[in-house]
């Protein structure tokens, strides 16, 4: 019989999710691993260059290594085109060009047929285009990008198509500044499709906080597949913020699966135009309703609270009134730290045992407890292959403690209160 857990976004760092796992198992709890396995894909490096994408060129020349260096040439003076740039001569759009990015390319012996990317250092650039790129950019935007396919929805359960298009994507002159999680260890147990049908802005805040973001975008892929090896057609929803406000839609078609991958970057270049769109509405605005600050306790309940700590400190003001002192025979007192107890009283020290092993940590439990004056032991922490800790309730000092195990064939480093040993 098995059990969905559910656990708090609080709880979901990767270390402390370990930890839950790890207390899971030792009770018996069965538990099916989702934070394994290869589903994290890195974003690229975002760079503030400009960049101009899908190019097409086709040109033919006394050979393919001719006919590329023309495409190329023409492919910076369609891209300059395409920003509006004034009348340049090619050898100075040239200068400005940082690189050439090389989307698809078929060379053959006298014919080059290519779609590139071209990316001028906005450095240079900037001179000729004025204030192009430099509007506001938005608040910190965590993504969520969900692909909704043959009635399931997943967003980084395992690498897909989707989430590989927005990591590849060059957001550096984008003016919105994306927050793209890898997607790797807890994110796939944190950021999941059930995730942007919350309306909780605690549970959003928690989210929020973990990856530096303000607000949350969720562009949705919902693709159908005709039949195997056919078109494959896509509806694309863009949607904004806890409540998952929508914004824009749109459709798209490839013609085959090897064409998917085109598609979605296709997709992502126009979500990053509704985006941006939205953002210069206004629409684009973090959801005030997130930034819940230091949560106010209501006063009955604040009185309450400080009733009980009332209450505590006199049960522990009691407690201590209580405990038995030098007078009381045998009875165990607390140690006191700089001085010895008085003659006759039972202290209690912290022993310090190097247990390499569990046949090492049973000898030493055992010799402690043989170690005469030694009234009874209790073992605090086992540490097989490190260092356990025993509470001694020992009748002397600290340093008639240490002469004691000594001679039981210890090594003892003692300190105030405390006994470090080892054989």
């Amino acid at each position: 019989m098995s059990h969905a857990i559910s656990i708090h976004p609080a709880f979901r760092r990767p270390a402390v999710l370990a930890l839950i796992l790890a207390l899971l198992a030792m009770l018996g709890v069965a538990v099916l691993a989702q934070v394994g396995g290869e589903r994290g894909i890195a974003p690229v490096a975002s760079t503030s260059d400009i960049q101009v994408s899908g190019i097409e060129v086709d040109v033919r020349a006394d050979s393919g290594s001719e006919a590329r260096v023309q495409a190329w040439e023409e492919a910076q003076r369609k891209a300059w085109e395409k920003l509006d740039g004034p009348q340049l001569s090619d050898s100075q759009i040239e200068g400005l060009v940082s690189a050439i990015v090389i989307e698809r390319e078929r060379l053959g012996p006298k014919r080059y047929i290519a779609t590139l990317g071209v990316v001028f250092d906005r450095q240079r650039a900037s001179r000729y285009l004025g204030s192009e790129g430099e509007a506001r950019r938005s608040a910190p935007m965590l993504l969520l990008p969900v692909t909704v396919s043959a009635g399931t929805q997943m967003v980084y359960e395992r690498r897909n198509p989707w989430q590989r298009a927005w990591a590849e994507y060059q957001a550096g002159q984008s003016r919105i500044d994306y927050v793209r999680p890898t997607g790797a260890g807890g994110d796939s147990l944190l950021l999941t499709y059930g995730q942007t049908g919350r309306r909780s802005r605690t549970w959003w805040r928690n989210a929020l906080d973990q990856f530096g973001a303000a607000d949350v975008l969720v562009p949705i892929a919902n693709l159908r597949y005709t039949y195997p090896g056919g078109p494959i057609e896509g509806t694309f929803t863009a949607r904004f913020g806890p409540d998952n406000t929508f914004l824009d839609e749109f459709d798209m078609t490839a013609r085959s699966p090897a064409e998917l991958p085109v598609m979605l970057e296709r997709a992502v270049v126009r979500f990053d135009r509704i985006f941006e769109l939205a953002l210069a509405d206004g629409k684009l605005r973090p959801d005030p309703t997130l930034n819940i600050g230091t949560p106010e306790l209501d006063p009955a309940l604040q009185r309450l609270l400080e009733l009980g700590r009332a209450l505590r400190a006199q049960e522990q003001a009691a407690a201590a009134a209580s405990e038995p002192t030098a007078e009381s025979g045998d009875a165990i007192t607390a140690a006191p730290v700089r001085t010895p107890p008085p003659e006759g009283s039972v202290a209690l020290y912290t022993v310090q045992v190097a247990t390499p092993d569990a046949a090492a940590f049973d000898g030493a439990v055992s010799a402690v407890r043989g170690t005469p004056g030694v009234r009874s032991t209790g073992i605090r922490s086992t540490a097989i292959g490190g260092t356990s800790v025993m509470t001694v309730s020992y009748s002397g000092s600290i340093g008639q403690l240490a002469e004691a195990l000594r001679a039981r064939g210890f090594t003892v480093n003692q300190g105030s209160n405390a006994l470090a040993i080892s054989r």
